[in-house]
């Protein structure tokens, strides 16, 4: 997949790491939003994944988060909210946006299906890291 994104001469720098495994492979406060979307779920990314989020992200940056509401992922999105709010609870971050998305998208099995849509419900959070306070003189 590296190598069909860097034939498409579209990106100044790629790099590969296994999210939640190992630190992401650049400096603190490097970006100011980070995305992760599609990948936070049941046997994927790990929770684990959000202090390394926040590092990244500039004080003040943004981090847009997903994750899917079906019957299979249930126990991934209740740990993942565990996790968001002890962030939260401990000044990382501010929830600006948890929004429930009902077409998220289509499911892949009936059981799976939002009350019989034939899709699948998902979440949109959105956060800000908060600035770092200042140090204070004596």
């Amino acid at each position: 997949m590296l190598e069909r994104a860097r034939s498409t001469g579209l990106y100044q720098e790629l790099r590969q790491c296994v999210l939640g495994r190992e630190p992401l492979p650049g400096p603190a406060e490097q970006y100011d939003a980070v995305t992760v979307v599609g990948a936070l779920g049941e046997g994927q990314v790990p929770t684990t994944v959000l202090p390394e989020l926040l590092r990244v992200t500039k004080p003040g940056g943004f981090l847009c988060l997903t994750t899917r509401s079906n019957p299979s992922n249930l126990r991934y999105k209740r740990e993942l909210e565990v996790e968001l709010g002890k962030l939260e609870r401990c000044g990382a971050w501010q929830k600006l946006l948890a929004q429930e998305v009902e077409h998220w998208e289509r499911a892949t099995s009936e059981e799976e299906s939002t009350r019989g849509t034939g899709y699948i419900s998902g979440v949109v959070y959105l956060y800000q890291k908060c600035p770092v306070p200042p140090l204070e003189e004596d």
